[in-house]
Parts: structure tokens; C-alpha cells; sequence
């Protein structure tokens, strides 16, 4: 609780009578956000609206369908939006990694809910070893210093995207996970966890020079937080 109310209280992510949809791919970093945003709405003085939203890809080997029963307990509005996007890459795809392709395609749909169902925010769950992984990559292929954004108004104006866990580390999500026995989707992306990708190689890099200095993730806080604030056109905001 404590590195995601410091995240909302330092980029103002929620704004009294927000209508915050949460894109939940039934993760552990997607669910822990969840539970949190949850306890916030009841007890925060500001007041918001919070609804969840996943996209299923219809891929074999990944069925979020049990999430629905989970959502129901908690009184949480659940939009469940099916997409046979593995069939569409297969025609559509030209040179772009399916990875890639996955995710345009899911931003456009998690936008199209936001419109359609009256929501004006989208909470996303990428903690800070993502925003590391996406600061190395950024820097290693593209020759960039940036990373993914904590608060942003997307290009079309109508809608912001916030990640509330951009202080907070994957192992935190992973131990909230489980002592809050919440039900995980293993494999949220097989198509994705059946070949190496550049974020694994990154992933790998940190965890080794982590094992050399336990101060590395508070140093790239420090290093990233100027960018996460930086309102400038990115890749990730476009459908």
C-alpha cells in the first residue's frame, strides 16, 4: 500500500470522481492492483469509481474465464472482451513481433471499453522492474532515455492511462500474490513465455547485477522517475 499511495500522491493519478477501469489479464501484478485499488475506493478520502476490464486472445493454454466469479465476489463491473487475436496476427501480421501485435490490438480494445462504458481512466500494472526492463531496452535498441510513463493523457485527449505500481518490485507483487491467495491465471501469455524475448534478456541482466548491488533498483528509481513523468507522444498510448 504504502509504494502505490506514494506513486498516486506524486504523479496525481486520481483525481475525485475518476471512473477507473483496470486492465486485468489475471496476473499477479494485475490482481494485487486490483485488491489494492479496491481498499482504496472504500477508504481513500478521494472518491472514485473502479471497474476491471480483460481481454481474452482466445489462445490455447490461457482461459482467464475463472476471473468472472472472482470479480462477482468482490462487486466489481466486469467487462470480459473475447478477441481470436492469434488468428487475426496470423493474417494480419507483416515483420512485427506477435508480441507487439498482441498488445496494439488489446489497447485499442481496453480503449474501445473505456468509451463505450463511461470510464475515463485506465490503470495499468507494470511495477518498476518493468519500467527498468523498458528503460534498458529503450536505451540498448532504440538509443533513448525513456520508459513507460506513470500518468499520461493519451493523443486523442479523452482518456488517461496510469500505472499505480511504477514504485513497487515484481518480488512485492509476487509475495502480496500469494499471502492474498489470489487466484492467478498461470501463463497470462503463453504465446509470449514460449520464446526468449529482449524483455527476458534485460530481466536477466538486472537480477545479475542486482546480486552485485542491492541498491540498483532505489538508483534507477531515482534515475527513472524524471521520465515517467515526461508528457511527451508514446508508442505504448496508441491503439
Amino acid at each position: 500500500m504504502r509504494p502505490v499511495g506514494r506513486a498516486i500522491a506524486d504523479f496525481k493519478m486520481i483525481n475525485e470522481g475518476d471512473r477507473i477501469l483496470l486492465g486485468v489479464s489475471g496476473g499477479k501484478d494485475s490482481l494485487s492492483l486490483l485488491l489494492i485499488l479496491h481498499h482504496l475506493r472504500q477508504y481513500a478520502p478521494i472518491k472514485f469509481k473502479l471497474g476491471a476490464v480483460t481481454v481474452d486472445p482466445q489462445i490455447e493454454g490461457f482461459d482467464p474465464s475463472p476471473l468472472k466469479a472472482y470479480l462477482a465476489d468482490l462487486g466489481i463491473p466486469y467487462f470480459y472482451q473475447e478477441q481470436a487475436i492469434l488468428e487475426q496476427a496470423e493474417e494480419a501480421m507483416d515483420g512485427d513481433s506477435f508480441c507487439s501485435f498482441c498488445s496494439r490490438m488489446k489497447r485499442g480494445i481496453l480503449y474501445s471499453t473505456l468509451r463505450n462504458e463511461g470510464y475515463n481512466v485506465l490503470a495499468l500494472a507494470q511495477h518498476l522492474d518493468d519500467l527498468a526492463e523498458s528503460f534498458l531496452m529503450s536505451a540498448f535498441h532504440n538509443g533513448k532515455l525513456q520508459t513507460m510513463k506513470a500518468n499520461y493523457l493519451i493523443q486523442s485527449g479523452d482518456i488517461r492511462v496510469i500505472r499505480p505500481l511504477v514504485y513497487a518490485r515484481e518480488a512485492l507483487t509476487t509475495a502480496y500474490a500469494k499471502e492474498a491467495q489470489l487466484p492467478v491465471i498461470p501463463d497470462s501469455c503463453p504465446a509470449c513465455f514460449s520464446m526468449p524475448t529482449q524483455r527476458d534478456h534485460m530481466k536477466q541482466l538486472l537480477s545479475q547485477e542486482e546480486a552485485h548491488n542491492a541498491s540498483l533498483f532505489n538508483n534507477l528509481l531515482t534515475t527513472l522517475k524524471p521520465l515517467m513523468a515526461i508528457d511527451n507522444a508514446s508508442h505504448d498510448d496508441k491503439p
